[in-house]
């Protein structure tokens, strides 16, 4: 009889094994299922998804004891000591590495300032001028950066040569001023800025940047640039620029 139960016991103690190989073994499977869930899904709604969880007031509980660490947030403009242009570009190419959004936005210092280009996907849906979710984590850093800058600003709207006629946007001229407005209302409304600083200018199709010969070549053409002017510039340059 004592054999009888030691033999027992044993097999009780080997179904219990199993029963956590099972649940582990479920486990694993679920989360490759979720790697290939998300590897379809839209990299731009992805990151957005992404950061909303990062911001999540249940993190400040867990800080990263490296700053930005963990939320993609990094350094305030302040933090980092964003005084001038050649600070605002390196801020805001530092923000688009890390957050892989450079595929998107290009941010350059030329003559006429910082000149950040973002294309009509980021922002827009197509034929649309209200800003997506998803560009409002990028406009937010500009717009905080721009808080530590006295420097003007012209928002440019620009659109591909494919004719457009709605009931809202006649032609690509109502179309590209409605979505340079569209910027610069988001950034005044949530950053506090002082809307004489910028100026909203709608160029339709007239400044391609590649010919208008392919669906390629439109997607590159449709597109929004906030340009924060150098002080240098005079005001005629400003305006005609």
């Amino acid at each position: 009889m004592r054999f009888k139960r030691k033999k027992e016991s044993y097999r009780s103690k080997t179904a219990r094994w199993m029963v956590t190989y099972t649940d582990l073994t479920m486990l694993i499977l679920v989360f490759f299922v979720l790697l290939f869930a998300m590897s379809r899904v839209d990299i731009l709604k992805f990151r957005a998804i992404a950061e909303s969880f990062a911001n999540r007031s249940i993190f400040d509980f867990y800080p990263s004891i490296i700053p930005g660490e963990g939320t993609g947030e990094g350094l305030s403009p302040e933090e980092e000591g964003v005084k001038d242009l050649e600070d605002f570009v390196e801020y805001i190419r530092r923000y688009l590495e890390a957050s892989g959004m450079d595929d998107v936005i290009i941010a350059n210092r030329t003559e006429r300032g910082v000149v950040i280009v973002l294309q009509e996907q980021v922002l827009f849906e197509t034929g649309e001028a209200e800003i997506k979710e998803e560009a409002y984590d990028f406009l937010n850093k500009v717009g905080t950066a721009l808080k530590e800058l006295p420097n003007m600003v012209k928002v440019e709207g620009h659109t591909d040569s494919r004719p457009i006629s709605t009931y809202r946007y006649p032609s690509n001229w109502e179309l590209s001023s409605a979505r340079s407005s569209s910027v610069i209302r988001y950034l005044i409304e949530n950053h506090g800025l002082d809307s004489t600083r910028f100026i909203a200018v709608g160029y339709g199709d007239t400044r391609p940047v590649v010919p208008n010969t392919s669906p390629e070549n439109w997607q590159k053409n449709r597109r929004v640039e906030i340009v924060i002017m150098d002080p240098a510039f005079t005001d005629e340059e400003l305006l005609d620029s």
